[in-house]
């Protein structure tokens, strides 16, 4: 008889695992996912991409919007899974249901806890200027990525590292170790290391006001924040009361008072240093390498962004 799994995830991040999962020798009992949700544009209704990816492998989903109803925890304990799969569902799972499972909830967390605890650790580590970050595997308890993990791995973030590139390199990394860990869980070989709860930072959720670029600081920070937020929300500035965002840039050593438009084309003065940009985006367009936006543009032709 194969082993009943319960998997628990929401956004992209999720998908390589739930697909390893589901082509094992495990049987994924439910999948229980974020409910569908208004797109920004149109109000067209959007199911996550766990929803999508479980309907192509016929499995049976789940999205309530409270797990602390009776209801749900009587059906979720109906499911008697042997081990519970957690990979960024986006609700902090009840108390009450971490005794469910016979061998507990493994959880994959995108940083190398206890640094990023919390919603958006991805985007926080490159927006902090990290030098590194991985995934850390580890067993849920009461709190918010507290639980001890069993397995880190760690990845490189460059000045190049943006959200997007590097969420995909972490799911591909889950995805390839989740059926080792979960064989270690079975045969009470996983060795679970405690956290550092003095050592421990918080990924709070990326807040839409956070993307606007401030020419006043350093470049570095800069092209961190333009990384960071690839690709959502995406760091923005205006123009003449139209708001153009860059997806790309390069940090070079001209400098100048910041906002200052140092070439006449795509060079930027910061606090310190400067941004080129490389692909950039106008608000409702396209978006454009550098080279080709200029051909349909004047902006920069002006002294500065003000």
């Amino acid at each position: 008889m194969s082993k009943k799994i319960v998997f628990m995830g929401t956004p992209e991040f999720s998908v390589q695992t739930l697909e390893v999962l589901a082509k094992s020798i495990y049987e994924i009992k439910c999948v229980y996912t974020q409910p569908p949700k208004k797109s920004s544009r149109g109000q067209n209704i959007k199911s996550s991409p766990i929803q999508i990816a479980s309907e192509k492998f016929n499995l049976n989903v789940r999205s309530p919007r409270d797990l602390n109803s009776k209801e749900e925890y009587e059906y979720f304990k109906s499911l008697e899974p042997h081990i519970v799969i957690v990979v960024a569902y986006g609700k902090i799972i009840p108390k009450n249901y971490l005794n469910i499972s016979e061998k507990g909830f493994l959880n994959i967390h995108a940083s190398l806890l206890p640094k990023w605890r919390g919603a958006a650790p991805i985007q926080r580590s490159i927006i902090n200027r990290d030098k590194e970050t991985g995934i850390s595997l580890m067993k849920i308890e009461e709190g918010l990525d507290v639980g001890p993990y069993m397995k880190q791995i760690k990845v490189k973030i460059d000045d190049q590292t943006t959200t997007k590139l590097l969420n995909d390199k972490l799911s591909k990394i889950a995805a390839e170790n989740i059926l080792d860990c979960i064989k270690l869980v079975e045969t009470n070989k996983a060795l679970f290391i405690k956290q550092d709860s003095t050592k421990a930072t918080y990924a709070s959720k990326i807040d839409k006001i956070e993307s606007k670029i401030n020419w006043k600081d350093n470049a570095d920070n800069i092209l961190a924040k333009i990384n960071g937020l690839n690709p959502y929300p995406g760091a923005w500035f205006e123009i003449e009361g139209e708001r153009y965002k860059i997806w790309k840039a390069q940090i070079v050593n001209s400098s100048g008072a910041p906002g200052e438009i140092l070439d006449n084309k795509s060079i930027i003065a910061c606090g310190k240093k400067s941004i080129k940009i490389v692909e950039i985006q106008k608000e409702g367009k396209s978006k454009l390498i550098i080279e080709d936006f200029l051909k349909g543009t004047r902006i920069f032709q002006r002294k500065s962004i003000f």
